[in-house]
């Protein structure tokens, strides 16, 4: 039977991790955990914050709302409360969508640079 290598994915992220994924201040991760209830990561015996991947996807749903959105505080708390399996899903359209633009758009920029380089053929 061959040898399959397995995917070895983390459990836990530091905050320092998280902070530096969402490119934020790890005093902002601190204060989210205090507004939101959904943001409650485990602590190791020494106390630190030890983050799940589904404690980053709340992170990251909250990230969307206030940062993206717009949305207080309390704005993004109620819209947690009230469409929170809804908003997961629109958001990851919404990621999914900005990837595909991005790809698009170097695209769009190796053809203008490659039309640029060629010399006219007309000439």
């Amino acid at each position: 039977m061959p040898y399959k290598e397995r995917s070895i994915e983390k459990q836990y992220f530091t905050i320092g991790e998280v902070a530096a994924q969402f490119k934020v201040a790890e005093s902002l991760v601190r204060f989210w955990e205090t507004e939101f209830d959904e943001l409650r990561p485990r602590r190791s015996k020494k106390g630190n914050r030890l983050y799940t991947p589904q404690d980053i996807e709340v992170f990251r749903t909250i990230y969307h709302l206030v940062k993206e959105r717009g949305y207080t505080i309390p704005g993004a708390r109620d819209m947690l409360k009230q469409k929170g399996p809804q908003l997961k899903d629109k958001i990851d359209v919404v990621q999914s969508l900005e990837k595909v633009r991005a790809f698009l758009m170097s695209l769009k920029k190796e053809v203008d640079a490659a039309g640029k380089a060629e010399p006219d053929a007309a000439e």
